[in-house]
């Protein structure tokens, strides 16, 4: 076995692990710089919508109570 051949195939394998490695690197970081323009402008044109804390209705009048306690009971029969 010639030394040589291995010390070649080491350099080339290290060669191609390494370009490998800086295309994945410079991959991600275009991804996610394109993830955060997209973000600005996606959020420009159509804003999230603001939740709103929603209040129940208290409606305390006698037909209001009647008509709970009616329901109630038909709906125990």
């Amino acid at each position: 076995m010639d030394i040589e051949l291995v010390k070649e195939g080491l350099f080339v394998m290290i060669i191609g692990m390494g370009t490998v490695f800086v295309f994945l690197s410079v991959m991600i970081f275009a991804m996610a710089l394109n993830s955060l323009v997209m973000q600005k402008i996606i959020n420009k044109y159509f804003p999230e919508e603001i939740p709103t804390k929603k209040t129940p209705q208290t409606n305390t009048s006698d037909e209001a109570i009647a008509l709970a306690i009616a329901c109630a009971y038909a709906k125990s029969l």
